[in-house]
């Protein structure tokens, strides 16, 4: 049966945003799509490469296994595909200078996952499809790989720092209980598609414990209207200052996933590194996890994630994954995101145990 979606809420006010926004439009959230019986199913497979072919077969089962692609998406769907570019080109050649390693390979999203995705979501019957980041630089897409999987998928890309294809940032809001921020900023075009996926790289973080599908919505703001200073090149305003990120960032990682809900999230826990979200980490090293992970409860597949890595997804704050801060996976089940306890989630395809790859976590600042 297909989804059924709720349309966009009518204007209703201008309200003033610092930095480079001047006035932003608070609208409301399209691509809501029903629940399903396979809502709370997580897939879980070992891949071992990023062959396309492999990649493609590997998702489309998965994404059988959590009840099909025809309760996401709609004939002539527009679908945003948020993907993990972090650190920009500087990164990259890190990984490259370090490693000997394509930053797919390490600590970014592969190209060849989107791929894949993108192939898959075409053939359910999506119509424009846009691969989307908030990228460090120019260069992210160009140079290593994206641009070209986003001509084969005749998909656009799109760097959410700009505004474009609009001439304005518009504001969305996080809803009632919001933790950090009652709105959020952002390009208007991401509450505007019918259906958001998150595909995110399997990594530990220094100050959110994991980078996962929740995590990866950071990149959704642009970096101009959440800098503490101007000129910081990060969106620092979402960290805090001092010892605020231990609180700030798992909690703003919640206030997002509630203006943005996540339809499909996917994780690349193919190749990765560990103990770090990035080569500028000093104790971030490659890993090959060898496993994908697929499902329409975002907090469900970070919990499924968690636990392949080794770790507790219902862990408490100051306890590894999250020796800086508090579990944003905990905080996200408590204001309704979805569930972080493994006994009310149905994994399918491969076990968890079968699939355990421990993780180093990043070290207690």
């Amino acid at each position: 049966m297909k989804k059924e979606k709720t349309r966009r809420m009518s204007r209703r006010q201008f309200i003033a945003v610092t930095g480079t926004v001047s006035a932003a439009l608070i609208v409301g959230m399209n691509g809501s799509c029903k629940p399903s019986p396979d809502t709370g199913r997580v897939a879980l497979k070992k891949v071992l490469t990023y062959d396309t072919n492999s990649l493609r077969q590997a998702l489309a089962g998965m994404f059988d296994d959590i009840g099909g692609l025809d309760h996401i998406i709609s004939a002539g769907d527009r679908v945003a595909i948020k993907i993990n570019l972090t650190g920009g080109g500087t990164g990259a050649e890190m990984v490259r200078s370090a490693f000997g390693l394509e930053p797919g390979q390490a600590h970014w999203t592969h190209p060849e996952v989107v791929r894949a995705v993108g192939e898959l979501v075409r053939d359910a019957g999506a119509g424009t499809i846009y691969i989307i980041d908030g990228v460090f630089d120019g260069i992210s897409y160009a140079n290593y790989g994206y641009s070209a999987v986003a001509a084969a998928l005749a998909a656009e890309l799109l760097d959410l720092n700009s505004p474009s294809p609009y001439g304005s940032f518009v504001s969305y809001p996080v809803g009632s209980d919001w933790l950090v921020y009652d709105h959020f900023v952002f390009n208007r075009l991401i509450n505007e598609v019918d259906c958001f996926i998150s595909i995110a790289k399997m990594k530990c973080h220094q100050n959110a414990g994991v980078t996962l599908g929740l995590k990866n919505l950071f990149g959704l703001v642009p970096t101009s209207a959440y800098e503490l200073n101007p000129g910081d090149g990060m969106r620092s305003a979402l960290h805090g200052s001092g010892s605020q990120y231990q609180t700030r960032v798992p909690r703003a990682i919640v206030d997002l996933a509630r203006a943005r809900p996540i339809h499909l999230s996917i994780i690349d826990g193919i190749k990765t590194i560990e103990a770090g979200e990035g080569p500028w980490i000093s104790t971030a090293n490659p890993v090959a996890p060898g496993v994908l992970l697929a499902g329409r409860d975002p907090v469900a597949v970070d919990a499924v994630a968690l636990a392949v890595m080794g770790f507790d997804p219902e862990a408490a704050t100051f306890a590894a994954p999250f020796l800086n801060g508090e579990n944003h996976l905990a905080l996200a089940s408590l204001r309704g995101v979805g569930t972080n306890q493994l006994d009310d989630i149905d994994v399918v395809g491969d076990s968890i145990a079968a699939a355990r790859y421990p993780f180093t976590p990043c070290l207690r600042l």
